[in-house]
């Protein structure tokens, strides 16, 4: 009899496991070196905010997913908000922003022309006052947060909008975002945030720019 239980709980206690392992959320790749960025971002840099606070986000996501599953009343899945939307926002910010990224020699920096650039040249003048418009935004940013160059779906133009700590951009589709925690830069360029911000248009991945806004617009 505890044979026969044994061999019915083991393939359902797989099929469990499986099927939780499979929804856990895991730190990506990065399609780069953790040097490939510098100088204009350190290996250092990359390396600690890659394996350490992005993983910390992911950890943080799946703990909170995983106590909103067992939450047996609607007060403990209120409580749990806070942390679903922090750890779930970083996870979703870090996985876009390492695909924002690219080294000098590899498209960094390079903006085509096509249509982003003259949607960029319609919507701010050029492309050099949307970088100017785009830092001193970011720059201004209280605390952490991120910068972001969205797209409106309302007005169908691409806007500069900053979200506070790590809010996804929800209102606009996101085709650039910078982080400005202290994280990103600190160990580089210490409380200086416009040169962080000047350097960092070196390997913005454009080309990966273009194809979410041909998707947005």
């Amino acid at each position: 009899m505890f044979s026969l239980a044994r061999t019915i709980v083991r393939p359902a206690l797989a099929r469990t496991l499986a099927q939780r392992a499979a929804a856990l959320h895991t730190l990506p790749e990065l399609p780069y070196a953790y040097d490939a960025l510098e100088p204009h971002i350190s290996k250092e840099i990359m390396q600690l905010h890659h394996t350490k606070h992005h993983q910390t986000y992911v950890n943080g996501l799946n703990t909170a997913e995983e106590a909103y599953a067992k939450a047996s009343s609607t007060g403990d899945k209120i409580a749990l908000q806070s942390a679903l939307k922090f750890n779930g926002g970083g996870h979703i910010n870090h996985s876009l922003f390492w695909k924002n990224l690219a080294p000098a020699g590899q498209g960094g920096g390079q903006l085509k022309d096509g249509q982003l650039k003259s949607a960029l040249e319609r919507d701010f003048g050029s492309v050099d006052a949307f970088k100017k418009q785009f830092n001193a935004a970011t720059a201004a940013i209280q605390g952490s947060g991120w910068g972001w160059l969205g797209y409106s779906p309302k007005t169908q133009k691409l806007e500069i909008v900053t979200t506070a700590n790590q809010d996804p951009l929800l209102s606009h589709v996101p085709i650039i975002g910078v982080d400005i925690w202290e994280h990103a830069f600190y160990l580089q360029y210490k409380n200086v945030k416009p040169d962080y911000l000047n350097a960092i248009w070196n390997v913005i991945n454009f080309e990966e720019a273009e194809t979410r806004f041909a998707e947005a617009a």
